[in-house]
């Protein structure tokens, strides 16, 4: 690789596998009951059986359907090279079904080397797609159909999946319709017509399971026996790090970071993070490298906002968020002033900030957004009149006044008022 130092060659090889899909999802190919297993059986007895297939790939984002697809996909192209063609439409461009006809059959111009002409109309799209379907049939080659954000297709009146299932329907056309959607109602969008046609097979992707994570943890970050680096900085290096991996304090770090995002994207981001945080002097992957990769991509916008508020406008969120424990129907600037009144009564500030000043700040934490108002009515009426909600959590304020730069949890310092304030009430916040 043209690097001499183990450490850094170790860490190439660890990026280039983390950010290789094929390499991280080829874990799960082998097992039967796996989603690539299924799809794989799906879509080969399609060009070995000659018969039409449809599919849809349902589950959360960052679950890896799009890339087992194109896995699957990928071998296919291997086995079968001169009998498979693929066509890839996504919701997002081309959910209309002109447009999406159209690009089908620029794809499959491209594909046979045939000359696309833009000046053709639906209909003559229409009449050239069902013909290639008929002549790749009587040829036995098959067409995959690939539409990515599946969801985005039901919207109108579904004229391009009619077209393709229906055509389907024929004993002289030989394709596959994968459907890929985040939304596991996909299937309920489609009309009747569309519904009978479609095979109504459904593959479910779910985040990895706690034994998956481990496998996919040891498979991605250990070294392997047989390259180019020394043996014993091997030993040493998957020594190291199988004993980081059965650390408590390191499944903390993992529990904290499947609480807010278990997909397996967000993992491999993780370990992208943690891989390039990892000395370059020792050479291995430590504990705090991955503390600094948790805290690298759980980023929390509204924590960073709170850095930057004065004091003042501390005071007005702390005042809005005893509003809400109290259970106040509606909360605007008047009687968030009546709350800091009452807190600058009961705790004997130093500090009493001008009606003025308080609304200039009232409506910075507006344009902060970290409130915001309640409805889009009274437009003529003033800020301090309507309706507003908070819209950072009761963990994000405690914890953005915890680490606020100039608010001491300690002493008798006016910056530590606010924080002493929301304490007040511990029970329920």
């Amino acid at each position: 690789m043209g690097v001499e130092n183990p450490a850094e060659q170790a860490q190439v090889l660890l990026r280039t596998r983390i950010c290789n899909p094929n390499f991280i999802f080829t874990l799960f190919s082998d097992s039967p009951d796996s989603n690539y297993s299924k799809l794989k059986y799906i879509m080969s007895s399609s060009v070995t059986e000659a018969c039409n297939n449809s599919v849809l790939l349902l589950g959360p984002r960052g679950c890896g359907k799009v890339p087992i697809l194109e896995l699957v996909i990928k071998d296919l192209l291997q086995e079968y090279p001169d009998t498979i063609c693929v066509i890839k439409l996504n919701g997002l461009l081309h959910s209309d079904d002109n447009c999406a006809l159209k690009e089908i059959a620029r794809q499959l111009c491209m594909e046979h080397h045939l000359m696309f002409s833009k000046m053709a109309s639906f209909d003559d799209n229409s009449q050239f797609v069902l013909s290639m379907l008929r002549e790749c049939g009587l040829a036995h080659k098959t067409i995959i159909f690939v539409l990515d954000e599946f969801d985005l297709f039901t919207q109108g009146k579904q004229r391009l999946l009619y077209s393709l299932l229906d055509a389907m329907q024929s004993v002289t056309s030989q394709a596959v319709v994968i459907g890929v959607s985040c939304r596991l109602d996909a299937d309920q969008l489609l009309e009747k017509r569309v519904r009978s046609r479609f095979s109504h097979r459904k593959l479910l992707f779910l985040p990895p399971s706690q034994e998956d994570l481990q496998k996919i943890l040891q498979y991605a970050l250990l070294l392997p026996t047989e390259s180019e680096l020394p043996p014993q900085y091997v030993t040493a290096y998957n020594t190291k790090l199988l004993n980081t991996l059965s650390d408590d304090k390191f499944k903390d770090i993992i529990t904290s970071l499947c609480d807010s995002d278990s997909t397996l994207n967000h993992l491999l981001r993780f370990l992208f993070a943690a891989v390039c945080h990892m000395d370059a002097k020792s050479g291995f992957l430590s504990l705090d490298n991955f503390k600094t990769a948790l805290s690298s991509i759980q980023r929390q916008p509204k924590l960073e906002a709170l850095k930057d508020c004065s004091i003042l406008e501390l005071y007005i969120l702390v005042c809005l968020r005893r509003l809400e424990v109290k259970e106040q129907e509606t909360t605007n600037f008047n009687s968030v002033m009546k709350e800091y009144k009452s807190v600058h009564d009961s705790f004997q500030t130093s500090d009493y900030y001008a009606r003025n000043v308080c609304l200039r700040a009232f409506e910075h934490l507006l344009q902060r957004q970290l409130i915001s108002l309640v409805d889009n009515r009274g437009h003529g009426q003033s800020v301090e009149f309507r309706p507003v909600r908070l819209l950072i959590s009761s963990y994000e304020l405690h914890q953005g006044l915890k680490s606020y730069r100039s608010c001491p949890l300690n002493g008798g310092s006016n910056m530590a008022i606010p924080l002493r304030i929301y304490k007040s009430f511990p029970s329920r916040f």
